[in-house]
């Protein structure tokens, strides 16, 4: 079976007393991990060694940066390299938010190089990917996100591209209370995974983690999960309350 994956953005959220309390509270909950699931805390970067402090010792937990600057080094004040995020301990890199693309003029030749930097020094990009309501309302959704993947991954080679996990997050249902049904969520992940089986054959496809993002709360994640392509979730503000990231948890394949 795939991996099953659970992570959780924090974005730019909470103090560092609140952010160790929540991954107590988190880590002391009832969910009981399989050995093909995992639980991944993209985690603000004055936190990432708290955290991955505190999940040292758990099977199957880990941490993610949720950026990464281009360049290994040198006068770039203010950002963030890859050889920091490894040397405090986090294994994944969160790569092409919808937010990083949208306020931060990422574009997908960067998040090319973004890649390339994060595998080239033995982390695992989580690379995002997905359409705005417009691109939806115009029904050109798989176009534009294939296009996001040709652009950003597709000169990576068989073993470098079954490193990466995959989140899709329909842009129009970040943070709006609106969630893709099941149904869609199914239908664009087929896709994906089509458009990776076309570039790299269907047995590397079929071992790609996609995920799904987008108002995943408790409530929904065991539909959205149940759906055959989907292997886990991308959560945003549900992953900032204990009990409901739990019960998202629990809702994994």
């Amino acid at each position: 079976m795939r991996q099953q994956i659970a992570a959780a953005n924090w974005k730019m959220n909470l103090t560092l007393e609140e952010a160790s309390k929540l991954l107590d509270d988190i880590l002391s909950g009832p969910q009981q991990l399989k050995s093909h699931q995992k639980v991944i805390f993209a985690v603000p970067f004055p936190y990432l060694q708290m955290a991955g402090t505190k999940i040292s010792g758990n099977a199957n937990y880990h941490i993610a940066a949720q950026n990464c600057y281009t360049k290994k080094s040198g006068a770039y004040t203010g950002e963030t390299s890859v050889d920091m995020i490894r040397s405090v301990g986090a294994a994944y890199v969160v790569l092409g938010h919808s937010e990083r693309r949208e306020y931060f003029n990422e574009s997908n030749t960067m998040l090319a190089e973004k890649v390339n930097i994060v595998l080239d020094n033995e982390l695992i990009p989580l690379f995002c990917c997905g359409e705005p309501l417009p691109v939806r309302g115009s029904d050109s959704q798989n176009a534009y996100v294939e296009k996001q993947l040709e652009e950003s991954l597709f000169h990576l080679s068989n073993d470098q591209i079954t490193r990466l996990v995959i989140a899709y997050e329909p842009i129009w249902a970040i943070g709006t209370g609106k969630t893709a049904t099941a149904a869609q969520a199914q239908e664009m992940h087929a896709h994906l995974r089509n458009v990776l089986a076309k570039r790299y054959g269907n047995e590397v496809a079929d071992n790609i983690p996609i995920l799904y993002g987008g108002s995943v709360k408790g409530s929904n994640a065991k539909e959205l999960f149940s759906q055959p392509d989907v292997d886990g979730g991308l959560v945003g503000g549900a992953s900032l309350l204990a009990a409901e990231f739990g019960k998202i948890i629990e809702a994994l394949k």
